[in-house]
């Protein structure tokens, strides 16, 4: 199982970095899109088929989803290349309102995803099975209506952990409970003090979900463009032993 980095800039997109966007590869499956920001699209072609991956979504926010309606006019209008199959959709119940409205063509209008897409919703702590992975949600705290923190299991028993967008909660450490990966956002900065809560994590808490759950691995990601990443860096590293990665446009990661 391999996992790339398509962008993980924290709420918007950033010089070089797309909002949070990730693929992750079985040799032999088809491709699975986690969260699809602004600049996913631009970043996938230079890498992957953007006709050819299933989608899955923690949550529903603008820098996690922005474009997936880009996304729909690739597979239908390619004019050499569009999608040749129905692949999965799997997301909060509301996704294809969610989308549907995003790509109308007008107010009140409707846009039938299903054409492309065959929808699924979450259903916290039931996996689903998509490429050769088994794929869990878990409930997390954030502004977002049913937000979600992923765990993606191979059929080796390797695991990537997804935080999602969420504050501190104990469903986290129990999604990334020996995970393999954890990909852990750090909005706040260094530390959540003085920050508004339920919303998301510092790197002090990334470190104490890692440290807490017994992760091999933690990736920083969604960090603002004006934060300084070091700083998260270094708080995560206070709480945590274990190897403490900065998340990058471009990374991959082979597990």
């Amino acid at each position: 199982m391999q996992l790339t980095i398509l962008g993980c800039s924290g709420s918007l997109a950033a010089p070089g970095n797309p909002a949070s966007s990730y693929v992750i590869s079985v040799p032999g499956e088809t491709d699975v899109v986690m969260d699809f920001g602004a600049g996913a699209l631009a970043a996938m072609q230079e890498r992957f088929d953007p006709a050819a991956a299933h989608v899955i979504f923690s949550h529903l926010h603008a820098d996690h989803c922005a474009d997936f309606p880009s996304l729909l006019v690739w597979r239908r209008y390619h004019p050499t290349a569009p999608a040749s199959e129905r692949h999965r959709l799997i997301g909060p119940s509301y996704a294809p309102e969610h989308f549907g409205r995003m790509s109308a063509d007008g107010p009140g209008e409707l846009d039938d995803i299903s054409d492309t897409f065959e929808f699924t919703a979450w259903r916290a702590g039931r996996p689903e099975h998509l490429s050769g992975l088994a794929i869990t949600p878990f409930d997390v705290v954030h502004p977002a209506a049913e937000s979600h923190a992923l765990r993606i299991e191979d059929a080796d028993g390797k695991v990537i952990s997804f935080s999602g967008d969420s504050g501190f909660t104990p469903t986290l450490i129990d999604a990334a409970r020996d995970a393999d990966l954890f990909l852990c956002e750090a909005a706040w900065g260094a530390t959540s003090e003085g920050k508004a809560e339920g919303m998301h994590l510092s790197g002090q808490e990334a470190g104490r979900i890692a440290r807490e759950a017994g992760v091999q691995t933690l990736v920083l990601v969604h960090i603002q463009p004006w934060t300084d990443p070091e700083e998260v860096v270094q708080a995560a590293r206070a709480e945590f032993d274990g190897e403490v990665v900065l998340g990058t446009a471009g990374a991959t990661f082979e597990l």
